[in-house]
């Protein structure tokens, strides 16, 4: 019996859609096509922006030489189509020897400025596929539980200090920012490919992982270094105004406080997280 499976849907759909959208390309040198963007390519590309069609298409939006790169040499994600100006192809043309053909376009600068989110001097725009999604695992050594972390740059901070300190598990609450949001991709500078991101509800998670010690980030709680080391752990970190829920609190087996030495009256949800990473990583 034949069982569909609507994810491979969504992959043909994407690539057919940035095919039927590109005028039909002439072929260059490195690989590259000279495509004209029509309304359709840039209608399609703006509209990425939005999480309703990400989720619709299974793609995001990448920009900028750097991440654009790392993501292509990281395989994290498979690159669908790369939107560039002719130096930069041209200067970059052995970093795409495993791309098709026609996954490469040659545009014009008006052109990228169109399908450009950032007004910061761009290169190159790529789209890319979205990983597969797969249920949460069981927490491995340390990681990273967020309770509704709304805003795109603090959660693409978030990502990249995990990465830095070797963390490569988040576990995000349903509520948290979509982790493709483009200020969160771009944040990220390429650790999104490195950081395993899972949505899911944080109280089954932890009901589900007993084995786990959970902690959640508070004002009153205990400093980093009088709680007794134990593998495998969970950091909750809360959201930006509210913090971590009661409900969260409830289900930890206690609660971790950075000490506080002036008058500031809390920390930011990204600094916070990064600082207890290090407390429970190399500062441990």
């Amino acid at each position: 019996m034949m069982v569909h499976d609507p994810r491979a849907s969504r992959n043909a759909h994407a690539k057919s859609k940035i095919n039927r959208c590109l005028l039909k390309p002439m072929a260059g040198r490195f690989l590259k096509n000279k495509s004209m963007l029509n309304k359709s390519t840039i209608k399609y590309i703006q509209s990425l922006q939005q999480k309703k069609f990400r989720d619709e298409h299974g793609c995001f939006v990448a920009e900028g030489p750097k991440l654009v790169l790392e993501l292509i040499d990281g395989r994290s994600f498979e690159c669908e189509a790369v939107f560039a100006l002719p130096a930069w192809i041209q200067s970059n043309h052995d970093r795409f020897r495993e791309l098709p053909a026609t996954s490469l376009h040659e545009i014009q600068k008006h052109e990228l400025d169109r399908i450009a989110a950032y007004a910061s001097p761009n290169e190159v725009v790529a789209v890319f596929r979205k990983k597969t999604e797969t249920p949460p695992v069981p927490c491995q050594g340390l990681c990273l539980l967020l309770d509704d972390i709304r805003d795109p740059g603090n959660l693409g901070t978030i990502i990249r200090s995990a990465d830095w300190f070797g963390v490569n598990q988040i576990i995000c609450s349903e509520q948290t920012v979509d982790m493709y949001n483009p200020k969160v991709v771009q944040s990220t500078m390429a650790s999104l490919g490195r950081v395993n991101l899972y949505y899911t509800d944080l109280l089954h998670w932890i009901g589900q992982n007993p084995g786990c010690q959970v902690l959640a980030a508070t004002l009153d709680g205990t400093a980093p270094e009088d709680i007794p080391k134990s593998d495998p752990t969970a950091l909750i970190i809360g959201n930006e105004s509210a913090g971590v829920r009661e409900a969260l609190i409830n289900a930890s087996q206690g609660k971790v406080t950075i000490p506080r030495l002036g008058m500031a009256e809390s920390l930011n949800a990204a600094t916070a997280a990064a600082v207890l990473l290090y407390a429970f990583t190399v500062g441990r």
